[in-house]
Order: structure tokens, then C-alpha cells, then sequence
């Protein structure tokens, strides 16, 4: 027989040492040039904003091109496909080996012009998507909303291909979609298939499958001041991933799950993320057990407990809380705005 006890002690003393170094993670924010973008996003993250337009800040970006990384402590400079690599358990828990890359894509926008008109492709359009891609299904809560901010989500009853190819051609296609007016703390929930656009000095959180696939199906007429032309469409292929059958998409209705100590309210529930909205003054819990959570705040500040220390959380930090820690405390300073993130197990 084989004495294995040299090897579990080894083995525990290696799980111990990981969930040591691991801890709460904040990551920096990717800022993107936008064509459509403004200068909002000061007004929210700290990291200075570089000039010109910006229309997104991406808070955690699994992506070849663009890896987040660790802002702080031990782990400092480390991205996020990297951390995978290492500690592909401690982060994921019960989700290891599920996923390729992390599979959420967070974003903070700045819209201040339209976005294009544009539809994310479904699991009926994979032979539209490059390799490693996978369809897009996403989310917004708003943050700031103007005057003049809207949202078209979705098509008026009784839209058909030919209907929006007119539209294109004469530039109405704003009269075939639904529109709202948004407000701050509305949630708008987009499956992959849903005609969409924003804009209108609008600041919205975005999440989203991790793809980075869109195909245009108008830009307002738009001159990308760098190459001084339009933006290139993609009409066709936008028209075989629509859902012509879905029609007006409206504000999700908050679903309240405890009042105290905190006010909780799932937002989003789908197959690909959950989504709570955290509002109040006194310390609650955050994170879960063997699962990974991402935090974003969006308005407020407070503290994330863990292991004898304290991680400060300030308006605009995103942290992901890695599966091995469980849950952690979550101290306001003063009245905050959390959002918290889970993937479906």
C-alpha cells in the first residue's frame, strides 16, 4: 500500500498557501476611443480618461486583446487570463473547466451620440462567428440619463426584413423601432437577436457574454473623424440574426429579496449571469460559497472584509471575489449603490 499521506498534507498545505495569496481583486479599467463616446466617465472612475472621445471603460475584459489586470497588492499587474491559468479552482470553484476564458465582459458607457443601430448574433448564427466567439446576449442599468438620453430596444409590432431595408435605404429606421426614455436605475435586458441602440448623453453599465461580435444595421450617418468616413455596416448579416418575432423590449421590474440589513433586488436572470442592485448604510454580505462574484460600484463607497483585512471600494472599482474566499462583509461608508455578479452554476 501507498503511503499518501506525505502527498494530502502537501496537497492541503498547497490549497491553503493558494487561498492565502488569493483575495479581493480590483481591477484597472480599459478605456476605448468611440466615435459616439464623451467625457462622463471621469465623473466616475478614477483612472484619467485620455483624450478625445471615450465611449467605454471595460472593467473586466477576458479578451486576447484586451486582459484586465490586477490594480493592487500581491497580484499586482497580473490579468485576469493569467490568474485563470494559475488558479483556474480557486477562482472558478464549482465552475472550473467550464469555461475557456472568464465568460462575462463588464463595461461602463458613455454615449453621448446614438449608438449604431446593431444586433448581437444568437446560437442559430454560430457560422457567423469567428473562432472563439460565442453569441451575445447583455444587459444595462442605467447610471446618468439627460433630456434628450433614449433607448430603442427592439422592433414595433409587425416589423418585416423588408420593412427595415426601406428604412436603411431612406433613413427611418428609427420609426420601426421601440423606443423609450430612460431613467437612472432602470435595467433594460437584451437577449442576442434584439435590434438596439442608445444614446443621447446616456451613462450605462453594460454586461454581456464575453464576445465582442456586433453587426450594424444603421449609424445615424456618422463620420468617424478618423478616417473621415462612414462606419461600414453589415445589413445582411444583421438581418439573418434578428428576431423579428420579439417586438418592443421594456424596463425589467426589480424582483425585491430582503430589505434588511440591505435592500437587495435581482435585476437579471438568465443562463448566462445574474445580477443583484445592493442599496443601503449597514454592513451586509456579498460573495458565495465555492463560487466566483464580481462587485461594481456605482455610487457610494465602503470596505470588503476578508481574512483580517480590509480592501476599500470606491464609486467606479470593480473586484472580483474568487470562488476559494466564500463570502465576505461588505461596509458602507455612508449610503452605497453595489451591484453584485454571479455566473449560473
Amino acid at each position: 500500500m501507498i503511503d499518501t499521506t506525505v502527498s494530502l498534507a502537501v496537497d492541503d498545505r498547497e490549497g491553503a498557501s493558494d487561498q492565502a495569496l488569493l483575495y479581493p481583486l480590483r481591477f484597472e479599467p480599459i478605456y476605448q476611443y468611440r466615435l459616439w463616446g464623451g467625457r462622463h466617465l471621469a465623473n466616475l472612475l478614477t483612472a484619467p480618461l485620455p483624450g478625445g472621445p471615450v465611449g467605454e471603460a471595460w472593467l473586466l475584459s477576458d479578451r486576447d486583446d484586451h486582459q484586465s489586470r490586477v490594480t493592487d497588492g500581491p497580484l499586482k499587474g497580473q490579468s485576469i487570463g493569467q490568474l485563470l491559468q494559475q488558479f483556474p479552482k480557486q477562482i472558478m470553484g464549482k465552475l472550473a473547466g467550464r469555461f475557456r476564458r472568464f465568460p462575462l465582459l463588464l463595461k461602463f458607457l458613455d454615449v453621448h451620440e446614438m449608438l449604431s443601430v446593431q444586433v448581437h448574433p444568437t446560437k442559430a448564427n454560430t457560422n457567423l462567428l469567428p473562432a472563439g466567439e460565442t453569441p451575445k446576449t447583455e444587459a444595462w442599468v442605467v447610471l446618468e440619463a439627460g433630456t434628450n438620453s433614449r433607448i430603442y430596444a427592439g422592433l414595433k409590432p409587425d416589423t418585416t426584413e423588408a420593412d427595415l431595408r426601406r428604412a436603411i435605404t431612406n433613413g427611418t429606421v428609427a420609426d420601426h423601432l421601440a423606443c423609450l426614455t430612460p431613467k437612472p436605475s432602470d435595467a433594460i435586458f437584451l437577449r442576442a437577436g434584439t435590434v438596439h441602440s442608445l444614446g443621447g448623453d446616456l451613462v450605462v453599465f453594460e454586461i454581456q457574454q464575453n464576445s465582442d461580435v456586433t453587426f450594424r444595421l444603421y449609424d445615424w450617418d456618422h463620420i468617424d473623424p478618423k478616417t473621415g468616413k462612414p462606419r461600414a455596416l453589415q445589413v445582411d448579416k444583421a438581418m439573418v440574426c434578428i428576431d423579428f418575432s420579439e417586438g418592443p423590449v421594456g424596463r425589467v421590474t426589480p424582483v425585491v429579496e430582503t430589505t434588511i440589513p440591505v435592500e437587495r433586488e435581482r435585476l437579471f436572470h438568465c443562463e448566462h449571469f445574474w445580477l443583484w442592485r445592493l442599496r443601503g448604510q449597514s454592513p451586509f454580505t456579498v460573495g458565495e460559497a465555492d463560487l466566483p462574484r464580481v462587485l461594481v460600484c456605482v455610487e457610494g463607497a465602503g470596505d470588503v472584509e476578508h481574512g483580517g483585512a480590509t480592501y476599500a471600494v470606491g464609486k467606479g472599482d470593480v473586484f472580483l471575489l474568487p470562488a476559494v474566499i466564500g463570502t465576505c462583509v461588505f461596509r458602507p461608508r455612508g449610503a452605497v449603490n453595489l451591484l453584485e455578479i454571479a455566473i449560473p452554476d
